[in-house]
């Protein structure tokens, strides 16, 4: 397969240390690496006078110091957290009793669809389902602070209730989980639907943005480029799975071994998820069939 996007790995995380990223915004990445969060989950906290953070993070007793550091006595108006995965929300409940700011998100956590009879959620005990927001914030709406302003952008597609924040006036978007430069998110059902992740991708297309400052790893400098070969990266593996099944793999491991083959075993999993994901889409799309709902272990063939 062809290379469709040009992926950015070099990331120097600084954990603890809070690194100015742009004016009035610093970034502060939890030391929590693995293959599914690269160099660690960054929180960023904006503003000067009164602030807001972003992504508060995991339960982790140095970087709540980290952040109550960069604070600095000086008061917080809001914690906006993207989507309630453990690595992004849980300080949430901490940071806001420290501070008394209230939490901001698009709603609690919830999966894009109806679990199937017998289906068990395989990221279950990934979700942070004891959080609820103070504000639920819709798509489009908009928290003002003290010299800052930031619109909910609604990017399902990861979760259900994933949201980007934009910074209001500056180009800066803040684009968590949906869209990273050191790798593609996970799509991973029934809490992810690959329908929307696609939907998400061109409504930030149809913005006009400078920068993203994502969940994990550095920054997308070039936004507009970058979704464009993220769209593209994504057709492809839709196409890799329709040529599979049309070359007679009937299950997703036997898929997973041909278009993941140059991928870290210890992301099959995930990678299994990204193909039941395109499956779901492309039964939507009645280009494949199976008998009764789609699952990790369900046989698939191609529609004539």
């Amino acid at each position: 397969m062809a290379n469709d996007i040009d992926f950015d790995t070099e990331f120097l995380p600084a954990h603890g240390i809070a690194v100015p990223v742009a004016d009035g915004v610093a970034r502060i990445t939890v030391n929590n690496p693995s293959p599914f969060t690269f160099h660690g989950t960054n929180s960023y906290i904006v503003g000067k006078s009164t602030l807001a953070v972003i992504d508060p993070g995991p339960e982790d007793e140095a970087h709540f110091e980290a952040l109550m550091a960069a604070i600095d006595g000086r008061p917080v108006s809001h914690i906006f957290v993207s989507h309630t995965h453990r690595d992004h929300s849980p300080l949430a409940a901490r940071l806001k009793a420290a501070t008394g700011a209230l939490t901001v998100a698009e709603g609690p956590h919830r999966a894009a669809r109806l679990l199937h009879e017998g289906e068990v959620n395989p990221f279950a005990e990934s979700a942070d389902s004891a959080f609820l927001p103070d504000i639920a914030i819709g798509d489009g709406q908009v928290i003002d602070g003290d010299g800052w302003s930031l619109s909910a952008i609604h990017t399902p597609g990861h979760t259900a209730n994933h949201s980007a924040f934009a910074l209001d006036g500056t180009g800066i978007v803040f684009s968590a989980d949906h869209v990273m430069a050191w790798a593609t998110t996970i799509v991973a059902p029934p809490d992810g639907s690959m329908a929307d992740f696609m939907t998400s991708i061109e409504k930030l297309l149809a913005r006009d943005d400078r920068i993203y400052f994502p969940g994990h790893g550095g920054p997308v400098r070039e936004p507009a480029s970058f979704l464009r070969g993220l769209r593209t990266h994504r057709r492809m593996r839709e196409r890799a799975v329709m040529e599979r099944i049309r070359a007679g793999d009937r299950l997703i491991p036997d898929m997973v071994k041909t278009i993941y083959a140059k991928t870290d075993p210890r992301l099959h999993g995930a990678a299994a998820l990204s193909v039941l994901a395109h499956i779901e889409d492309l039964i939507e799309k009645g280009r494949v069939a199976t008998d009764g709902p789609p699952s990790l272990a369900g046989l698939y063939r191609p529609v004539s």
